[in-house]
């Protein structure tokens, strides 16, 4: 995709976008306990509630043990800093694609939107976007919200974009792969067919990273992802 910059913001010039789906939109709660979608009267728990209560000790246990050597202060700091740097990437990118255009002069909205030009000039096969920041439900089961519903190459696809600190390996970022399958499962029976998945990574040194879900591996995660959310339940009761 091409960026055109109009005096001081920037701009997608090639990228179509079709109103396919009526998308509903879930309010998120993010406010003490685990973070749930509002669906209706019901409050839905969120696809990232259920990948942290049904997680591995393997995973928890590496995870304290990355806070035991950076020190837990410095550990929250730098989970902190991720987290402001990952919020503005998304805007940015969201604004991008909504053809609204965006400028931060802030120095982490500058490395912000140096990420997602990387992101955005790596896309090349996204022509059609059907929705952004996407609301998905799966019944009363879970929710959450996908960066981007389209067309990459010729195929119905769920985008989502991450930033990291560290370039990844695939056998690191598995939980994005339940995302992926969560939120395809969810768009399937909502609205219509999904057959891959993207996963779209950029670094704070701006390496850009892709991770592509074909149909079988799609599958795949969807089946594993139904596991874990009745595992999820299995817990609450």
């Amino acid at each position: 995709m091409q960026l055109h910059k109009d005096k001081t913001k920037f701009f997608i010039t090639d990228l179509k976008r079709e109103s396919k789906y009526d998308y509903k939109k879930y309010t998120r709660n993010d406010g003490q306990g685990p973070r749930t979608y509002n669906v209706g009267d019901k409050k839905i728990p969120s696809v990232t509630t259920i990948l942290s209560a049904t997680q591995s000790e393997e995973k928890r246990k590496k995870l304290d043990e990355w806070r035991a050597r950076e020190g837990y202060k410095q550990a929250q700091a730098i989970t902190n800093q991720a987290a402001r740097r990952g919020t503005e990437m998304h805007y940015v990118l969201e604004q991008y694609i909504n053809g609204v255009g965006y400028l931060n002069l802030s120095d982490e909205g500058g490395l912000a939107r140096m990420m997602a030009h990387e992101i955005i000039t790596n896309l090349e096969p996204l022509k059609i976007v059907w929705g952004n920041e996407v609301s998905l439900a799966y019944e009363d089961k879970w929710a959450g919200s996908t960066d981007v519903v389209g067309v990459h190459g010729s195929k119905p696809t769920i985008i989502d974009f991450k930033q990291s600190n560290k370039p990844k390996r695939a056998e690191w970022i598995e939980d994005y792969y339940y995302q992926i399958a969560a939120y395809s499962l969810a768009h399937k029976k909502q609205y219509g067919p999904i057959e891959q998945g993207l996963i779209c990574i950029c670094t704070k040194d701006k390496l850009y990273q892709e991770f592509k879900m074909d149909t079988g591996m799609l599958e795949d995660y969807e089946k594993k992802w139904l596991d874990r959310v009745e595992k999820y339940y299995s817990l609450k009761v």
